[in-house]
């Protein structure tokens, strides 16, 4: 007998959550927690949230890192599963893109969904800096610079985000300041909306203090002004661009997201957050990583036969202003275009590399809730050592959604 062959199915994306986001290092609300129990904190919220998904039913569990030691090492997708609670036949693995871990964790598990070897997976990231500074361990290969294979500023993200505003001149410090600005503006309207916390789970911390409660982002500095930001040093280049500012910090935190079939999901009862339609990953210069998300939303929009202008939500990862900038000039979008990012982003969140592309689709997701006229969105950031990835997703609460249809 031949093998049974299996037909490309839809995936959907169920729930989403993350833990709030702290300031890496010793003074850091996070500074004494472990990282494995940030994204197990974060599996246990999904499934409370959803508690007619038996725990047996999950396929897979990936969790990404960019920093694979200690206590986000040892395949920390089965680790975590195991701290979770979740069965014993529940089996998992760690995932590595840098900033787009959680992201490439998603688009993995994914694509085993579409291709129907899974039914339901979870799929997320964790990063705490204070304990793993990126690259700690690392040792890059002498020939990266020794056979000209990459620009030496390509190995330090904040040179990379200067060398592309040599490439866009006309996106000078002033816009991005006050791009900047505004990030930190619409974090907060949305949290004072409420928009912020049905995202987060709370997290039990402890320090030297004695036990504390994390039930926001520490990052977050409301009431910034361009006047404020202007006076801050440069440290990547001297009279340089890049501050502290108008980019994202270093950062502590978790993610994890609930994904299915979409017939599963109707089998079981499982909420229908978006329904993915593509995904695409392109590399670029490293020295302009970036500018990754220009190619990969191209290579993208080529496969799906969309166009920009279909994307009615945009959720770009703000590791950097100019990068973010780069990306709506290209585009011909406006800097304060009101689709893009509409409850702010990392610049006043903040950036837990390997978790943050779950952080966007939670939130797109939720958008989608709020807005039946918006039938596609889109999730894209940049990536570390010259990448870019991109997701597209559907809206399952527009008039020309329907379920089950390609």
């Amino acid at each position: 007998m031949a093998p049974s062959t299996n037909n490309q199915r839809n995936v959907v994306f169920v729930d989403g959550i993350r833990t709030p986001f702290g300031k890496a290092g010793p003074k850091g609300m996070y500074a004494d927690t472990r990282a494995d129990d940030l994204v197990v904190k974060a599996i246990r919220e999904l499934l409370r949230r959803n508690p007619q998904l038996d725990p047996a039913r999950i396929d897979e569990v990936a969790v990404a890192a960019t920093t694979q030691t200690g206590d986000q090492g040892l395949t920390i997708g089965r680790t975590a599963a195991i701290l979770a609670g979740l069965p014993e036949t529940v089996p998992g693995f760690a995932i590595d893109r840098m900033c787009a871990g959680a992201m490439t964790a998603v688009t993995t598990t994914a694509s085993g969904i579409g291709f129907g070897q899974y039914d339901v997976v979870i799929a997320g990231g964790v990063e705490h800096m204070g304990h793993h500074p990126m690259g700690e361990g690392a040792d890059p290969n002498p020939r990266f610079l020794a056979d000209r294979l990459v620009d030496p500023s390509a190995l330090v993200m904040g040179n990379t985000a200067e060398n592309l505003h040599d490439r866009f001149p006309t996106i000078t410090k002033e816009r991005t300041d006050a791009y900047a600005v505004n990030s930190q503006n619409k974090y907060d309207a949305a949290k004072k909306a409420g928009f912020i916390a049905d995202t987060l789970v709370p997290v039990a911390t402890r320090s030297s203090a004695g036990w504390g409660l994390a039930t926001e982002d520490e990052p977050p500095r409301p009431g910034t002004t361009v006047e404020d930001l202007a006076k801050l040093k440069t440290p990547f280049r001297p009279a340089g661009r890049i501050t502290a500012g108008n980019a994202a910090g270093l950062n502590d935190g978790a993610t994890a997201a609930l994904l299915a079939g979409e017939d599963t999901a109707a089998e079981l009862g499982l909420p229908v957050g978006m329904r993915m339609v593509g995904f695409a990953y392109q590399g670029v210069d490293p020295a302009v990583m970036g500018i990754g998300p220009v190619p990969a939303t191209e290579k993208l929009l080529a496969r799906t036969g969309l166009k920009i202008e279909d994307i009615g939500l945009f959720e770009i990862n703000e590791a950097f202003a100019v990068q973010v900038l780069a990306f709506l000039e290209h585009y011909g979008i406006a800097d304060d275009d009101p689709r893009v990012n509409q409850w702010g982003g990392a610049i006043a969140c903040g950036h837990p590399l390997a978790s943050s592309g779950v952080r966007l689709m939670t939130q797109l997701s939720r958008q989608f809730a709020t807005r039946p006229d918006v039938r596609y969105g889109l999730t894209t950031m940049c990536i570390g050592l010259g990448m870019g990835g991109t997701v597209i997703w559907e809206n399952p609460n527009h008039a020309d959604y329907q379920a089950g249809v390609n």
